[in-house]
Protein backbone atom coordinates (compact mmCIF):
# COMPACT_ATOMS: atom_id res chain seq x y z
CA UNK A 1 0.00 0.00 0.00
CA UNK A 2 1.09 3.73 -0.71
CA UNK A 3 -0.15 5.09 2.38
CA UNK A 4 -0.73 9.29 3.66
CA UNK A 5 0.22 9.32 7.53
CA UNK A 6 -0.46 13.04 9.54
CA UNK A 7 2.02 13.16 12.72
CA UNK A 8 4.08 9.94 11.87
CA UNK A 9 6.85 11.54 13.89
CA UNK A 10 5.68 10.53 17.89
CA UNK A 11 3.76 8.65 19.49
CA UNK A 12 0.96 6.68 18.25
CA UNK A 13 1.83 8.09 14.82
CA UNK A 14 5.86 7.06 14.91
CA UNK A 15 4.11 3.26 15.74
CA UNK A 16 2.26 3.38 12.55
CA UNK A 17 4.45 4.44 10.36
CA UNK A 18 7.29 2.30 11.74
CA UNK A 19 5.02 -0.68 11.72
CA UNK A 20 4.00 0.06 7.90
CA UNK A 21 7.42 0.41 6.93
CA UNK A 22 8.32 -3.12 8.44
CA UNK A 23 5.54 -4.58 6.31
CA UNK A 24 6.82 -3.22 3.32
CA UNK A 25 3.89 -0.52 2.55
CA UNK A 26 5.11 3.40 1.65
CA UNK A 27 4.44 6.12 4.34
CA UNK A 28 4.59 9.70 2.96
CA UNK A 29 4.19 11.42 6.39
CA UNK A 30 2.83 15.08 6.83
CA UNK A 31 4.05 16.32 9.68
CA UNK A 32 5.19 19.64 11.39
CA UNK A 33 8.34 17.77 12.61
CA UNK A 34 10.74 14.95 10.67
CA UNK A 35 9.12 11.89 11.53
CA UNK A 36 12.04 10.10 9.72
CA UNK A 37 13.56 7.11 9.38
CA UNK A 38 9.67 6.08 10.32
CA UNK A 39 8.61 7.45 6.82
CA UNK A 40 9.92 7.58 3.37
CA UNK A 41 8.46 10.38 2.12
CA UNK A 42 7.89 13.64 4.88
CA UNK A 43 6.03 16.68 3.44
CA UNK A 44 6.46 19.71 6.11
CA UNK A 45 2.70 20.23 7.30
CA UNK A 46 1.41 22.57 9.76
CA UNK A 47 -2.41 21.53 10.33
CA UNK A 48 -3.17 24.87 12.18
CA UNK A 49 -2.00 26.86 8.99
CA UNK A 50 -4.47 27.11 5.73
CA UNK A 51 -1.65 28.26 3.58
CA UNK A 52 0.57 25.00 5.03
CA UNK A 53 -2.09 22.64 4.44
CA UNK A 54 -2.36 23.94 0.71
CA UNK A 55 1.42 23.65 0.00
CA UNK A 56 1.49 20.00 1.81
CA UNK A 57 -1.95 19.29 -0.70
CA UNK A 58 0.05 20.47 -3.80
CA UNK A 59 3.34 18.71 -2.97
CA UNK A 60 1.24 15.07 -2.07
CA UNK A 61 1.95 12.42 -5.26
CA UNK A 62 -1.07 10.38 -5.27
CA UNK A 63 -2.68 7.66 -5.83
CA UNK A 64 -2.99 6.72 -2.08
CA UNK A 65 -4.54 3.22 -0.70
CA UNK A 66 -5.02 4.60 2.64
CA UNK A 67 -5.44 7.94 4.34
CA UNK A 68 -4.57 8.29 8.38
CA UNK A 69 -5.48 11.09 9.73
CA UNK A 70 -3.70 11.10 13.13
CA UNK A 71 -2.05 14.51 13.89
CA UNK A 72 -3.48 16.26 16.92
CA UNK A 73 -2.11 18.45 19.69
CA UNK A 74 -3.23 16.79 23.77
CA UNK A 75 -5.55 19.50 25.95
CA UNK A 76 -2.56 21.24 27.09
CA UNK A 77 -3.51 24.48 28.87
CA UNK A 78 -3.42 27.68 26.60
CA UNK A 79 -3.79 25.56 23.23
CA UNK A 80 -7.61 25.48 23.02
CA UNK A 81 -7.54 27.61 19.68
CA UNK A 82 -4.81 25.53 17.98
CA UNK A 83 -6.39 22.56 19.43
CA UNK A 84 -9.70 23.17 17.45
CA UNK A 85 -6.98 24.24 14.60
CA UNK A 86 -4.99 21.27 14.34
CA UNK A 87 -7.47 18.29 15.35
CA UNK A 88 -10.84 19.12 13.16
CA UNK A 89 -10.37 22.13 11.18
CA UNK A 90 -7.03 20.77 9.52
CA UNK A 91 -7.74 17.58 9.80
CA UNK A 92 -11.10 18.28 7.53
CA UNK A 93 -9.23 20.89 4.89
CA UNK A 94 -6.56 18.16 4.61
CA UNK A 95 -9.21 15.55 4.20
CA UNK A 96 -10.89 17.24 1.88
CA UNK A 97 -7.87 18.13 -0.61
CA UNK A 98 -6.36 14.78 -0.85
CA UNK A 99 -10.12 12.62 -1.69
CA UNK A 100 -8.89 13.15 -5.08
CA UNK A 101 -5.65 11.89 -4.49
CA UNK A 102 -6.96 8.33 -3.43
CA UNK A 103 -7.21 5.38 -5.11
CA UNK A 104 -10.59 3.51 -5.84
CA UNK A 105 -11.16 1.69 -2.60
CA UNK A 106 -8.67 3.34 -0.58
CA UNK A 107 -9.94 3.24 3.22
CA UNK A 108 -9.43 6.44 5.32
CA UNK A 109 -9.08 6.52 9.20
CA UNK A 110 -9.50 9.59 11.34
CA UNK A 111 -8.21 9.12 15.28
CA UNK A 112 -10.18 10.08 17.45
CA UNK A 113 -10.07 9.53 21.20
CA UNK A 114 -12.19 8.04 24.16
CA UNK A 115 -12.57 11.43 25.15
CA UNK A 116 -14.98 12.03 22.18
CA UNK A 117 -17.65 9.52 23.51
CA UNK A 118 -19.93 12.12 24.86
CA UNK A 119 -20.94 13.09 21.28
CA UNK A 120 -24.65 12.62 21.12
CA UNK A 121 -24.46 15.08 24.39
CA UNK A 122 -23.26 18.04 22.76
CA UNK A 123 -24.52 17.97 18.74
CA UNK A 124 -25.48 21.39 18.90
CA UNK A 125 -21.82 22.36 20.18
CA UNK A 126 -20.46 19.72 17.29
CA UNK A 127 -22.64 21.23 14.39
CA UNK A 128 -21.63 24.94 15.03
CA UNK A 129 -17.70 23.93 15.07
CA UNK A 130 -18.42 21.88 11.93
CA UNK A 131 -19.96 24.91 10.15
CA UNK A 132 -16.50 27.21 10.84
CA UNK A 133 -13.71 28.22 9.31
CA UNK A 134 -10.02 28.60 10.35
CA UNK A 135 -10.49 32.20 10.99
CA UNK A 136 -13.83 32.38 12.89
CA UNK A 137 -11.89 29.57 15.50
CA UNK A 138 -10.82 32.42 17.87
CA UNK A 139 -14.26 34.06 17.78
CA UNK A 140 -15.99 30.32 18.63
CA UNK A 141 -13.47 29.84 22.02
CA UNK A 142 -14.22 33.07 23.55
CA UNK A 143 -18.24 32.88 22.63
CA UNK A 144 -17.71 29.63 24.13
CA UNK A 145 -15.73 30.53 27.41
CA UNK A 146 -13.55 27.20 25.81
CA UNK A 147 -10.61 26.10 27.79
CA UNK A 148 -8.42 23.77 26.16
CA UNK A 149 -9.54 20.39 27.46
CA UNK A 150 -13.42 21.11 26.45
CA UNK A 151 -11.58 21.72 23.29
CA UNK A 152 -9.94 18.78 23.00
CA UNK A 153 -13.12 16.89 23.70
CA UNK A 154 -15.09 18.54 21.34
CA UNK A 155 -12.79 18.18 18.72
CA UNK A 156 -12.61 14.38 19.00
CA UNK A 157 -16.72 14.15 19.44
CA UNK A 158 -16.82 16.20 16.01
CA UNK A 159 -14.69 13.73 14.01
CA UNK A 160 -16.83 10.74 15.37
CA UNK A 161 -19.83 12.57 13.86
CA UNK A 162 -17.98 13.84 10.86
CA UNK A 163 -16.86 10.11 10.11
CA UNK A 164 -20.20 8.86 10.54
CA UNK A 165 -22.09 11.47 8.57
CA UNK A 166 -19.44 11.41 6.07
CA UNK A 167 -19.88 7.32 5.60
CA UNK A 168 -22.58 7.67 2.23
CA UNK A 169 -20.71 10.16 0.78
CA UNK A 170 -17.58 8.04 0.72
CA UNK A 171 -19.00 4.80 -0.33
CA UNK A 172 -20.43 7.07 -3.36
CA UNK A 173 -17.08 8.15 -4.15
CA UNK A 174 -15.83 4.58 -3.77
CA UNK A 175 -13.79 5.33 -0.66
CA UNK A 176 -14.46 4.13 3.07
CA UNK A 177 -13.72 6.27 6.33
CA UNK A 178 -13.65 4.96 9.97
CA UNK A 179 -12.73 6.36 13.13
CA UNK A 180 -10.43 5.28 16.33
CA UNK A 181 -11.03 5.97 20.18
CA UNK A 182 -7.48 5.10 21.57
CA UNK A 183 -7.51 5.84 25.53
CA UNK A 184 -5.06 6.29 28.45
CA UNK A 185 -1.85 5.68 25.55
CA UNK A 186 2.09 6.02 26.96
CA UNK A 187 2.82 8.28 24.94
CA UNK A 188 4.86 11.73 25.38
CA UNK A 189 1.95 13.07 26.15
CA UNK A 190 -0.28 10.92 28.44
CA UNK A 191 0.96 13.60 31.15
CA UNK A 192 -1.39 16.08 29.45
CA UNK A 193 -4.11 13.75 29.93
CA UNK A 194 -3.73 12.92 33.16
CA UNK A 195 -3.22 16.95 34.16
CA UNK A 196 -6.49 17.68 31.96
CA UNK A 197 -8.65 14.80 33.47
CA UNK A 198 -7.19 13.96 36.32
CA UNK A 199 -8.19 11.38 38.65
CA UNK A 200 -10.70 10.14 35.99
CA UNK A 201 -7.64 9.03 33.91
CA UNK A 202 -5.60 7.27 36.91
CA UNK A 203 -8.57 5.19 38.22
CA UNK A 204 -9.38 4.15 34.57
CA UNK A 205 -5.58 2.79 34.44
CA UNK A 206 -5.74 1.30 37.53
CA UNK A 207 -9.15 -0.67 36.25
CA UNK A 208 -7.66 -1.61 33.17
CA UNK A 209 -4.11 -2.83 34.83
CA UNK A 210 -2.21 -0.39 32.30
CA UNK A 211 -1.90 2.28 30.13
CA UNK A 212 -2.07 0.78 26.21
CA UNK A 213 0.82 1.15 24.20
CA UNK A 214 1.14 2.71 21.19
CA UNK A 215 1.99 -0.20 18.51
CA UNK A 216 -1.73 -1.87 20.17
CA UNK A 217 -3.47 1.63 18.65
CA UNK A 218 -1.61 1.46 15.57
CA UNK A 219 -2.45 -2.44 14.93
CA UNK A 220 -5.91 -1.24 14.80
CA UNK A 221 -5.76 1.63 12.87
CA UNK A 222 -3.65 0.19 10.38
CA UNK A 223 -6.07 -3.01 10.46
CA UNK A 224 -8.94 -0.53 9.78
CA UNK A 225 -6.84 1.06 6.76
CA UNK A 226 -6.15 -2.07 5.12
CA UNK A 227 -8.45 -4.18 2.62
CA UNK A 228 -8.91 -6.67 5.50
CA UNK A 229 -11.87 -4.47 6.86
CA UNK A 230 -13.34 -3.47 4.06
CA UNK A 231 -16.87 -4.02 4.99
CA UNK A 232 -16.45 -1.70 8.60
CA UNK A 233 -17.35 1.71 7.51
CA UNK A 234 -18.52 4.95 9.15
CA UNK A 235 -17.62 3.17 12.48
CA UNK A 236 -15.79 4.33 15.64
CA UNK A 237 -13.43 1.67 16.99
CA UNK A 238 -12.79 1.95 20.86
CA UNK A 239 -9.14 0.61 21.59
CA UNK A 240 -9.33 1.27 25.77
CA UNK A 241 -8.53 -2.06 27.50
CA UNK A 242 -11.98 -2.50 28.65
CA UNK A 243 -12.25 1.39 29.88
CA UNK A 244 -15.67 1.64 28.29
CA UNK A 245 -17.11 -1.21 29.15
CA UNK A 246 -16.34 -0.90 33.50
CA UNK A 247 -17.61 2.28 32.90
CA UNK A 248 -21.08 1.23 31.55
CA UNK A 249 -21.28 -1.88 33.69
CA UNK A 250 -20.83 0.51 36.74
CA UNK A 251 -23.38 2.95 34.60
CA UNK A 252 -25.87 0.22 34.18
CA UNK A 253 -25.34 -1.27 37.50
CA UNK A 254 -24.17 -4.67 35.97
CA UNK A 255 -21.47 -5.33 38.89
Amino acid sequence: MRVALTGGATGIGAAIAQKLKAAGHHVTAFDIGDPRPNADHWIKTDLSDPNSIANALDAAEGPFDALINNAGLPPREGLAELVLKVNFIGLCTFLDGMLDKLASDAAIVNTASRAGAAWRDNLDQIKALMALSNSDVARFVVDQNMDATRAYNLTKEAVIVMTMARAEEMTRRGLRMNSASPAAVSTGILDDFIAAFGEKVAKNIARAGRAGLPNEAADVIIFLASPESAWIKGQDIVIDGGMSAMAMSDALELT
